[in-house]
């Protein structure tokens, strides 16, 4: 089976990736390409080769209007753009309540290195208390903290629901970096730099440090791929690259 894709922000970085990518891969037919003055109507592509799925690369603030109107008419959409928050989410769930048929798949980042590094840093985060976050992208992202780190940070709190929020002192200090679900997020934009993300564990005597770099582009392209697919197919909100992957990783006592 062929996934038709319409991919709106296809002019970015990592839309014209996608859409590069899409284009020669097996199993998948790119038939749409919108960019910011392209009418959102062009998502739906043409009469004769309809879109399957909506692959969302755009903006913070464009992104929530380009995913209502890809399931007002009845597509399924990958999220690829950050900002997507705990809140947006949560409305986003209740309105495909109201439409069970479709599907909306989130991805803070296609990275398969990232998904890994941010499940370890959960498991971790049960075993040190002290944790905090520290993210580089480039001068141009325009916002922060990424999502990515907005997503680490999420399922460190949800990997300590029973333990209680992280150790952060002096949070009353502008510096402290902005916190998330209690973990301390410090942000980066610097030219030269792709994405980097480190999360950093203390304990009595030891340290600990998880760190994803983002050499190439290319690093994203499995992750498209997998999140493209599971959305022809998938119904409801389905959050991170994590949960479209088999970790292998059994939760651990404590």
């Amino acid at each position: 089976m062929t996934i038709r894709v319409a991919v709106v922000g296809a002019t970015g970085k990592l839309g014209s990736a996608a859409a590069a990518l899409l284009e020669r891969a097996e199993g998948f037919e790119l038939v749409a390409r919108l960019d910011s003055k392209s009418p959102l109507e062009a998502m739906l592509g043409p009469a004769d080769a309809s879109a399957d799925v909506v692959l969302d690369t755009t903006l913070p603030h464009v992104s929530q209007g380009v995913v209502e109107f890809a399931i007002a008419h009845g597509r399924n959409v990958v999220v690829g753009t950050s900002g997507w928050s705990a809140e947006r989410l949560s409305a986003l769930g209740a309105t495909l309540a109201q439409q069970p048929e479709r599907g909306v798949v989130v991805i803070p980042n296609f990275s398969l290195g990232s998904a890994l590094g941010t499940a370890f840093a959960a498991a971790a985060s049960r075993f040190f208390d002290a944790v905090e976050i520290v993210e580089t992208h480039g001068a141009a992202k325009v916002d922060s903290p990424s999502g990515t780190a907005v997503r680490t940070a999420e399922l460190i709190q949800a990997a300590r629901a029973g333990l209680g929020p992280v150790s952060a002192p002096h949070v009353d200090q502008r510096a402290r970096g902005q916190q998330v679900g209690s973990v301390p997020i410090h942000s980066l934009r610097l030219p030269g730099v792709s994405a980097r993300q480190e999360v950093v564990f203390g304990a009595d005597g030891e340290t600990l440090t998880i760190a994803h770099n983002v050499i190439s582009p290319s690093a994203y392209s499995a992750g498209i791929l997998l999140a493209v697919r599971a959305a022809a197919e998938r119904t409801g909100l389905t959050v991170g690259l994590d949960a479209l992957i088999d970790l292998g990783v059994a939760p651990a006592a404590r």
